[in-house]
C-alpha cells in the first residue's frame, strides 16, 4: 500500500531531475532575464553610489566603477557559460560544419 509520502516523495524527484535538463527556449529566458537584472543593478549603482575616489595602486579610481567591475565580470562570466552551453549542445547533434569541413 502506498503511502501519501511517497506519492509526494516521487513527484519531487521528477520535477528535481527535470530541472537538470532544461530546455533551450527556458536557458534562453533565463540568460536574458540574468542580462537584464545585470543592467538594472549596474544601473542602480551608479545612481546611488557616489562618486568618490580612493586610491587604487596610486591612482585615484572612481568608487562607483568599483562594483561595476564586479557586476561586469558576472555578465561576462554568464556570457561565456551560455556560449559554452551552446557549443555542447552542437556537439551532440554530430558535431559543427567547421569539422566537416
Amino acid at each position: 500500500m502506498r503511502r501519501w509520502w511517497q506519492s509526494g516523495e516521487r513527484a519531487g524527484q521528477k520535477r528535481r531531475g527535470e530541472d537538470l535538463y532544461s530546455t533551450g527556449s527556458d536557458l534562453d529566458r533565463k540568460y536574458w532575464t540574468a542580462l537584464a537584472l545585470y543592467a538594472i543593478l549596474a544601473g542602480l549603482v551608479w545612481f546611488t553610489m557616489d562618486a568618490g575616489t580612493v586610491l587604487v595602486m596610486g591612482r585615484p579610481v572612481q568608487m562607483r566603477l568599483i562594483p561595476l567591475v564586479v557586476i561586469g565580470g558576472l555578465a561576462l562570466r554568464t556570457v561565456l557559460a551560455r556560449h559554452a552551453d551552446k557549443i555542447r549542445h552542437s556537439g551532440e547533434d554530430g558535431g559543427s560544419s567547421a569539422s566537416r569541413s
